[in-house]
Formats: structure tokens, C-alpha cells, sequence
């Protein structure tokens, strides 16, 4: 069985996202809101969270839980998500609802 995932982890609260047939879903504790990485930057995801791998899959997505053992392990209060649009972005949970929760941290990191 293949574990080939559509990001790779970087340092301590990187993620790259590496597959453009795929979009990851950023799960980071049920308490906090849910975003959607895709080719063209971040979006909110308010979607059902697929049951399982497969139906992911099906859906053309990843869902990826920042909390879990095999990621960083725990929940994260600052998150950098280097996207396939060329940009990185900055994800503070620590203010949801502003202007300032996900922001371009660097317009060019390739």
C-alpha cells in the first residue's frame, strides 16, 4: 500500500503542498476552522469532512490533522502553508475572525 501524500511537513509548522490533483483540507483541532489548500491559495472549507480515506480521495481532497502523531502532534496556534500558487501563507489561530487569521507571509518562496 502506497503512503504517498499530496504535502510533505517541513521543520515544525510547515506545510508544502506538492500535488495539484489534490486539495488538503487543514484540520487543526475541532475547535478551529477548517481551510482548503488548493492550486489558486486557501479558501475556508465548510464542507462535511469526508468519513474516510477513499471518499477523500473521490472528492480529489486530503484531509490533513495537524494534531495527529505521524504530522506535528499536537495543535497548532501558528501554522505556514507554502501553497502551489508560488505564495506562503501565515494561518494565526489565534485570530480567527480578523483580517489577520491567513495572510500572505511571502509573495515568492520558490
Amino acid at each position: 500500500m502506497s503512503t504517498e501524500r499530496a504535502f510533505i511537513k517541513s521543520g515544525r509548522n510547515t506545510i508544502i503542498h506538492k500535488e495539484k490533483k489534490l486539495d488538503l483540507v487543514i484540520v487543526n483541532g475541532e475547535a478551529h476552522p477548517k481551510i482548503k489548500v488548493t492550486p489558486m491559495g486557501l479558501v475556508p472549507f465548510k464542507e462535511e469532512l469526508p468519513r474516510n480515506r477513499r471518499e477523500a480521495k473521490e472528492r480529489y481532497l486530503e484531509v490533513v490533522h495537524i494534531s495527529s502523531v505521524d504530522i506535528f502532534g499536537e495543535v497548532k496556534r501558528l501554522l505556514f502553508i507554502q501553497a502551489l500558487d508560488g505564495r506562503e501563507y501565515k494561518v494565526d489561530y489565534s485570530k480567527i475572525g480578523t483580517k489577520l487569521f491567513v495572510r500572505i507571509h511571502q509573495d515568492s518562496y520558490l
